[in-house]
């Protein structure tokens, strides 16, 4: 049974336990030696770790094993530059006899991949635009085993199992509201928008079947999601008969919904239903990476610095529902 997770290590203390190794290499530092640096985790999160001073029978273990490799570590908890870290003293590939609950140390969505999945498509049915629906019930069906799976990232928002739908579906609950409030908004475009928008993701990034993400694939380095996306739906478009005007703005969609050159998107949103795509994306993101933060937060505290969050710290209230995981 694991007794130290992710999310409650605990600065100064020593601990003994089973974690996944979701990444590792082996560097040089600045005195010369080999070390081992490694991305530890479970379902509760991730967390950073080094073994210095590798010795090549160590170097030689970690060659061997691949990203669903599960270690049992020996270490002390650190702090370094505000994060916490874990230096090793020793490690070992845990053996069956271990009775290591797999389940315990995969990160995953709140629901059920299957669950999300019919979740979405049925949104996908309530299309009314003919054109828009066969876009988007093709992309759900032709990705369908790997969506069921599939994280929206190799790190950082919705890296786990199923994170791809999950943000989906997240961001198709805010857009309906959306269309709600603004009237003006047609929501067979937010729908199909939402739905197609990082589908290359898949395509994009590497995963295995338990969404744990050792980086990017060769396309995914060379292109990014965003151009993939464009070329699927250019291609879709010319199966389904689709005429330019929608193409094009389908594919502008796509193009835009990271808004700012640094970060993808060669043009800004030109119609509202691509502006509030941008919206939807970056609102779920930026609200999953600080309820990811308060996980691992006690009451009354500050969260760990978080990259994504422009290097803020997140604090939770002593009265926050959230104090318990």
């Amino acid at each position: 049974m694991k007794k130290t997770f992710v999310a409650d290590l605990a600065v100064g203390n020593d601990i003994t336990d089973f974690f996944l190794m979701k990444q590792a290499a082996v560097k040089t530092g600045s005195n010369h030696k080999q070390f081992i640096d490694m991305i530890l985790a479970d379902e509760t999160g991730d967390v950073n770790a080094k073994k210095w001073d590798a010795t090549p029978e160590e170097i030689a273990e970690i060659g061997r094993l691949d990203g669903s490799a599960v270690l049992k570590v020996r270490a002390s908890v650190n702090e370094w530059q505000s994060r916490k870290q874990l230096k090793v003293t020793r490690f070992r590939e845990a053996v069956p006899e271990d009775g290591v609950d797999y389940s315990s140390l995969i990160k995953t969505a709140p629901e059920e991949g299957e669950k999300m999945y019919a979740d979405i498509y049925a949104e996908s049915e309530k299309i009314r635009d003919d054109d828009l629906r066969k876009v988007a019930q093709a992309v759900l069906e032709r990705n369908r085993e790997q969506l069921l799976y599939y994280p929206a990232a190799s790190k950082n928002h919705h890296a786990e199992m199923g994170g791809l739908l999950w943000h989906m579906k997240r961001m198709l609950l805010m857009g309906e509201r959306a269309c709600e409030v603004y009237t003006n908004l047609d929501p067979d475009w937010v729908v199909t928008g939402v739905i197609i928008h990082d589908i290359e993701k898949i395509r994009e990034i590497d995963s295995n079947k338990w969404g744990i993400s050792p980086g990017y694939s060769f396309k995914g380095t060379m292109l990014g999601h965003i151009t993939q996306g464009v070329i699927m739906i250019d291609r879709l478009a010319e199966e389904f008969g689709i005429d330019e005007e929608k193409a094009v703005m389908l594919e502008h969609m796509i193009l835009t919904h990271h808004y700012e050159p640094e970060f993808g998107s060669p043009k800004r949103p030109m119609f509202p239903e691509a502006e509030l795509l941008h919206y939807l994306d970056i609102f779920d993101a930026r609200f999953y990476d600080m309820e990811d933060a308060l996980l691992s937060t006690k009451p009354g505290d500050f969260s760990e610095k978080v990259w994504t969050l422009e290097n803020r710290k997140v604090y939770k209230p002593t009265f926050s529902k959230h104090s318990n995981r």
